[in-house]
């Protein structure tokens, strides 16, 4: 059962789809102090609230302060409260039973889970709609959650194969080395990705003509050895006249305008630029068509970035930032003068105050952006969905985004930002996956080995291990460290058959995947979901895949293996290869496991199969007609596979067929 109170007067986020009239009289679970907008829920002591998507520390929330207002900072520690993205869903579960709240909220949100006072969860939200869902449990309040939110994005199938990326390919002699070093070296390999340097000095929707002379022939080369081009679209727009991108939207009023009505300046990559003003209909349907240059050169994904939006620096404080300096030169600086400097040049980048200076003409009217702020990477995600629906409406495009909000899961999936090359971060890409899930978002992905810093081979084989389980599977780092690519270290042979094993398990990750979607389900769980009433089973450095299988990545540096907690019998499936595996029935309880680095361990739950592939070069070679079945049975099972190439949505309404394994 859902109820919806509104408070204020919300901005429409659209991120609900379903007409859900306003409840009248008092909210109840919450203590409401319209004055402070602060929402009081008390906390018994062995509550656990679930959710919020992407963010830092547990999967269980409580216990820290998070604030919802998305934030490009790539220094990812525990102390932080905000990500790339905001996501506010949570469910409060205990002995008591669980209910879900939803704080529809464009703007700056505040969530206080125990932090200030252990007892208490205390939200903070001005002009915000608050939907609370009562269910029997997690998952059927999830699942009403979801059902009015709408369908998650379904990617093609191609989507799902390993991703090469790197900060620093410059030309297309890089990609063609690239995909030469996988080919060469045996592994599979799907899609490599083109950063920045691709574009014409970083202006969005061209392509450097000296770097990159013919990108329709290269993707066509690409794909004739069954690997995809995905390039990245950046939010800002570079200042340039001439620039045909910047001279329309600059002539039809389609930029985020400041308080003088003309387009609002910042920095970014292309130097001073303008920002699509994304919340307009207009504006974000003209933003979108221009996805068509590179969809005409045989482009079939992207990634959306920079989109909080990101800025390096406002115009107008860059100047007095710089003024500040200027009157410092030559000066015997003492402390106060000098942290005056440091302060002004460091405040720059990202500076909330920036957001309260330019605006948006949507539909309701003119908007200041910090009011709208989290929804921004959201509508330009949509944009090109709306658009790639008018340019081929049938067919499934690989699309996610850095930025998002709840709302976007329609549209495209997201990956979790610029993580470090720290074991630490492979833990938490671990723990956002339930969260994630339970706002809509099933393909996602952490940048496997880390984005900055340089990885170590043992760190990027462990990460390898949990990543053949995430929808998106991307290697990416950064400019400046250390060749990441699996060829480019001493053990090929583990990085060749880790990568084999994502492909075989490609079928069911596939149907499990595509029937969350449908359903509303998560592909990610807690165990504590399944099994409730099992105090252990509040372990977070384990968790469900779809309906068959438990995870429990290794990733402790030098370990040799880890302590894993069984809530039940369960059949761990020890891979060399997608074709190379052992299988030994363990009980109840706790075990330690011995895991090398060349292989991957993970459990299958008792009545339940698993699909798996020969390994391949690419999904297109996959051959699902002829899949072998690993089971934990003891009667004839079903299994629902999907069938079809994912690449139509039409075929969806046939894709899922119902296979007997026998016993």
């Amino acid at each position: 059962m859902i109820k919806k109170y509104r408070f204020g007067k919300p901005f429409p986020t659209e991120a609900v789809i379903e007409n859900i009239p306003e409840a009248q009289g008092a909210m109840p679970r919450f203590a409401v102090d319209k004055n402070a907008h602060t929402f009081t829920c008390p906390l018994a002591k062995e509550d656990r609230v679930y959710g919020l998507g992407e963010q830092v520390r547990g999967i269980n929330k409580r216990g820290w302060h998070y604030v919802s207002y998305n934030e490009d900072d790539p220094i990812i520690t525990e102390k932080r409260t905000s990500l790339y993205a905001t996501h506010n869903f949570l469910v409060v579960a205990g002995e008591k039973g669980a209910f879900g709240a939803f704080f529809d909220s464009a703007a700056k949100a505040e969530f206080d889970i125990g932090y200030t006072h252990a007892d208490e969860l205390k939200i903070t939200a001005i002009d915000v709609d608050v939907y609370l869902i009562d269910g029997e449990n997690i998952d059927d309040i999830v699942r009403q959650f979801r059902k009015i939110i709408g369908q998650s994005y379904i990617p093609p199938k191609w989507a799902l194969g390993f991703g090469q990326s790197r900060w620093g390919y410059k030309c297309e002699e890089d990609i063609r080395a690239v995909a030469k070093g996988y080919r060469d070296a045996n592994m599979p390999i799907d899609s490599i990705y083109l950063d920045i340097d691709y574009m014409e000095r970083y202006k969005d929707f061209t392509v450097h003509p000296e770097r990159y002379p013919d990108l329709k022939g290269l993707a066509s080369d690409m794909r004739a050895e069954g690997i995809h081009l995905v390039p990245i679209i950046d939010a800002a727009v570079k200042v340039e006249d001439g620039y045909s991108v910047y001279e329309e939207g600059k002539a039809n009023g389609y930029f985020c305008k400041g308080a003088d009505g003309e387009p609002y300046v910042v920095g970014v990559w292309p130097g001073e630029s303008v920002l699509p003003d994304v919340l307009s209909p207009e504006a974000r349907k003209w933003f979108g068509s221009h996805y068509k240059v590179l969809l005409d050169d045989g482009i079939e994904g992207f990634w959306n970035d920079m989109n909080e939006p990101a800025l390096f620096y406002s115009k107008g404080r860059l100047h007095a930032a710089l003024e500040i300096a200027a009157e410092a030169r030559g000066r015997n600086l003492v402390l106060e003068d000098f942290n005056k400097v440091t302060s002004a040049i460091g405040t720059l980048a990202n500076n909330i105050n920036d957001y309260k200076e330019f605006y948006h003409e949507t539909p309701v009217g003119r908007v200041c952006h910090a009011d709208v702020h989290n929804l921004y990477g959201y509508n330009m995600t949509r944009a090109a969905a709306e658009y790639f629906e008018r340019y081929e409406p049938d067919k499934r495009f690989l699309l996610f985004s850095r930025s998002s909000c709840i709302g976007m899961h329609r549209y495209g999936g997201i990956w979790t930002g610029d993580n470090a090359s720290w074991w630490s971060h492979l833990l938490l890409n671990l723990k956002m996956l339930p969260s994630l899930n339970m706002c809509g978002f099933l393909f996602v992905g952490a940048d496997l080995g880390g984005f900055g810093d340089n990885t170590t081979e043992d760190l990027l084989l462990r990460w390898l291990a949990l990543g053949i389980f995430t929808p998106l599977m991307r290697n990416h780092t950064t400019l400046g460290t250390r060749n990441q690519e699996c060829y480019a270290f001493g053990q090929k042979d583990a990085f060749r058959r880790i990568l084999g094993i994502r492909y075989s398990l490609i079928p069911y990750l596939y149907s499990e995947l595509v029937k969350c979607a449908v359903r509303g389900d998560m592909m990610f769980r807690p165990l504590a979901f399944e099994y409730p009433s099992d105090k252990r089973a509040t372990v977070e450095d384990q968790i469900l895949v779809g309906e068959s299988l438990m995870i429990c990545p290794v990733y402790e540096q030098n370990a040799a293996g880890r302590y894993v907690y069984l809530p039940e019998d369960m059949k761990m499936i020890r891979m060399l290869a997608g074709d190379d595996y052992t299988e030994e029935v363990l009980p109840a309880g706790d075990h330690y496991i011995e895991v090398a680095l060349d292989e991957v361990v993970f459990f299958l739950r008792k009545g339940h199969v698993l699909p798996l592939a020969k390994p391949a070069k690419n999904t297109s070679e996959l051959d699902e007609k002829a899949l072998q079945y690993v089971k934990y049975i003891d009667r004839d099972t079903e299994y629902e596979l999907y069938v079809g190439k994912g690449e139509k949505k039409s075929e969806l309404a046939g894709a899922l067929k119902k296979v007997t394994v026998k016993a």
